[in-house]
């Protein structure tokens, strides 16, 4: 979930590229993205299944990088709770334990309603007969994922619900929400990868579409509310085994 930050300073106040300050070249910088991406998209794909233990060596060759972005990105995914570390060095995919899940929903829940009331605002303060870009986003998504679900290609259609998710925090039009969100983005996909996607689910999000596109904040929180309780509950029996 990415944002664009507008500010031409850092967060200690002095300006990139000033004297005395640690930053990354950008080569390096895209380098680290780059390797943060395709780490990710292992961990969510589980080519590196939980528990499996990265070497930042191996992953360097493997994504034919030198290893100071690789060990930049591992960082980064420790951060976004992907990977933890090992007690002695290196890290490993993180497992995820029931309270991990629950934890995680209690915290997506107020987003991502506070996401779709916030979208359907600005979709209402729009003029007479405007379509945001953000809604025809929202739109091509949807479409996506039904598509994928009918070519019965499950990773696709994990895409395409992320990207629905994402597109929702985007056209929020809210900063600080989509940099709260985005730490979360990875655990979300490692999380819709990996549990069910039951039919009635993927109709709650063009129940969701819709109310975000007619501009109804109240009905389109409230969609948003009961298809987060909903994801909810099929994870945690999906995962779990719950009755």
């Amino acid at each position: 979930m990415a944002y664009v930050a507008g500010s031409s300073t850092g967060r200690d106040g002095t300006r990139p590229g000033s004297r005395g300050e640690n930053v990354p070249p950008p080569e390096r910088t895209s380098l680290s993205a780059r390797a943060r991406d395709a780490v990710r998209q292992r961990i969510v794909d589980r080519r590196y299944p939980q528990g499996a233990r990265l070497v930042e060596r191996e992953v360097a060759e493997e994504l034919r990088m030198s290893r100071v972005p690789v060990r930049e990105a591992l960082r980064a995914l420790v951060g976004e709770g992907l990977l933890e570390l090992l007690p002695h060095s290196g890290v490993r995919v993180r497992r995820l334990e029931r309270a991990d899940v629950e934890h995680l929903y209690e915290v997506w829940e107020p987003l991502a309603v506070q996401a779709s009331r916030l979208a359907a605002r600005r979709v209402a303060r729009a003029a007479p007969g405007e379509e945001l870009p953000g809604t025809v986003a929202l739109r091509t998504s949807l479409e996506r994922a039904e598509q994928a679900a009918r070519a019965d290609e499950g990773a696709r259609e994990v895409a395409a619900h992320t990207a629905f998710h994402e597109d929702i925090v985007a056209l929020s039009g809210n900063p600080m929400l989509a940099r709260t969100m985005e730490q979360l983005s990875g655990q979300l996909q490692l999380l819709f990868g990996m549990r069910e996607e039951p039919e009635h689910m993927r109709a709650q999000h063009a129940v969701m579409f819709r109310h975000i596109a007619a501009g109804d904040e109240e009905s389109a929180a409230a969609s948003t509310l009961l298809h987060v309780r909903d994801s909810r509950t099929v994870a945690l029996r999906s995962l779990f085994d719950d009755a």
